[in-house]
């Protein structure tokens, strides 16, 4: 689902009610998390998390107006979605955050190669999206980024 939020808060005020908990306390976990460098706000339609232009002012290589996307947080229509690009472009990061998964969640590990989707609000396990968002600074995902995508 796609909401049309200018402001993260308007954004939060969008989504379902039963959303709304579980959204606002990923948000802060990350926030809390997040190393200096980062900026949130609405990237793609969703809470974003990103590298500045006053930083990387190259920008996303897609639509250079955009800024440098890392982490994205969105509710989505059966699940909310937590979108880490850190996990799809460092293989060992992936591999970390699937052998950390199952001691924090009793469900088995739903993700694609950078979307991680909660479809039991209950089971969300918050202290590894935080601990996750942490595992990358700015500058490294600039490096990062650029070794892979800037060939």
């Amino acid at each position: 689902m796609q909401y049309e939020a200018s402001t993260v808060d308007e954004y939060i005020d969008m989504i379902p009610e039963d959303r709304k908990g579980p959204i606002s306390k990923l948000r802060q976990i990350i926030l809390d998390n997040l190393p200096k460098g980062f900026e949130e706000g609405i990237n793609y339609k969703m809470i974003g998390y990103y590298v500045p232009h006053s930083i990387y002012p190259a920008g996303y290589h897609c639509d250079t107006s955009l800024p440098l996307p890392f982490m994205s947080l969105a509710s989505q229509k059966n699940f909310i979605a937590v979108y880490h690009a850190g996990v799809y472009a460092k293989p060992e990061l992936y591999d970390w955050f699937v052998s950390e998964y199952p001691k924090h969640c009793k469900y088995k590990l739903d993700m694609g190669k950078s979307c991680i989707r909660f479809k039991r609000i209950e089971d969300i396990p918050y202290e590894l999206i935080g601990e996750l968002a942490s595992k990358l600074t700015a500058e490294e995902w600039v490096a990062l980024y650029e070794k892979n995508v800037k060939r």
